[in-house]
């Protein structure tokens, strides 16, 4: 079988590199297209995943995303068209799910966080098979006309999935040059680019000075992009390091103290690992947020200085592994 990957994001390279392991033992043939957007590129190099590169991300306007849009669904068909694929995967990428459709490739996506409208009016509608978290309410995937069959669900965190076979490597702490004896936190910025977090977060720049002067913290800033890159340099914060390009983030996290994260995957992967994590979201949290939180395995952040900043004990024991098989079987529905 001839399968095709379409990673846009970089939460994407992460999802589907057990899938594509899964897909290639098995004997299929799997390509990958990716998005030049964040640290996807760097991500796919960082894995040993092989890409072909179509297009950019359009920028902040809904102007810009939409010619971008319409820009890479002509190259991917174009690009596609040849190749007979048999299948078409991904997670959340519109892009994907559209072109497949019109060439007449079924194909199967999947997602964890429901209010990405835009996003989802064209990606679901046009996917055969939509696979999401059992935490997210069926009935709010309806107005994007997903039902079973269509829909289909997994239990717990896509992190719990793809980070089954993983275990941290300390080297990452000495890469960075992190002091071992100061209180570790681990920070992503908002997705800022993102039409579903239109407007600016406060909380995150306060949470940066507070931990950035903090003499107690050694404090790691993940960037999504360039332009956040040098925002958090041009701080000058004593305490903050800021790595040059992608790292072995889940490394980081799983050693790190605390987290703090304004966007959703690295939230869960702390969550999936048994590291305490805060968020700063602030746009609608989805039914995956509000189920950690319930849980207390999620805890939402208003003020910088109620964050409990202590040295963690080894916490292995509460981490959650889970077979990604399960998730290629039901992305794998989409066949039929």
């Amino acid at each position: 079988m001839k399968v095709w990957v379409d990673m846009t994001a970089s939460a994407h390279v992460l999802v589907f590199r057990p899938l594509i392991q899964l897909l290639r033992a098995r004997g299929d043939e799997v390509e990958i297209t990716a998005r030049d957007y964040a640290q996807t590129l760097q991500l796919l190099e960082l894995h040993g995943l092989e890409a072909t590169v179509i297009g950019r991300h359009g920028g902040r306007s809904r102007t810009g995303k939409a010619r971008s849009l319409f820009s890479r669904l002509h190259a991917l068909r174009t690009w596609a068209r040849p190749r007979g694929f048999d299948l078409a995967l991904a997670h959340g990428s519109h892009e994907l799910t559209v072109s497949a459709r019109r060439l007449g490739i079924p194909s199967g996506t999947t997602h964890d966080y429901e209010f990405a409208t835009v996003q989802h009016q064209l990606g679901m509608r046009a996917a055969t098979r939509v696979v999401v978290p059992e935490s997210i309410p069926p009935e709010r995937l309806e107005r994007f006309g997903v039902r079973p069959p269509k829909l289909q669900r997994y239990p717990g965190l896509k992190e719990e999935y793809y980070l089954s076979d993983f275990d941290p490597d300390p080297r990452v702490l000495e890469l960075l040059g992190v002091d071992r004896s100061r209180i570790l936190v681990v920070l992503r910025p908002p997705p800022d680019v993102s039409l579903y977090h239109r407007h600016s977060n406060p909380l995150f720049p306060q949470t940066l000075d507070f931990l950035g002067a903090h003499p107690e913290v050694q404090a790691v800033v993940l960037p999504r992009t360039e332009e956040q890159r040098e925002f958090v340099r041009e701080l000058d914060l004593p305490s903050m390091v800021v790595p040059d390009r992608a790292v072995d983030a889940q490394s980081l996290i799983a050693l790190a103290d605390v987290v703090v994260s304004a966007g959703g995957t690295m939230n869960r992967e702390a969550a999936a690992l048994g590291v305490p994590v805060y968020t700063t979201y602030g746009g609608r949290l989805g039914g995956v947020d509000e189920q950690l939180i319930r849980e207390g395995r999620l805890k939402p952040l208003t003020d910088p200085r109620a964050l409990e900043l202590v040295k963690r004990q080894d916490a292995s024991g509460t981490r959650v592994r889970r077979e990604p098989q399960l998730m290629l079987d039901l992305l794998l529905t989409a066949l039929g």
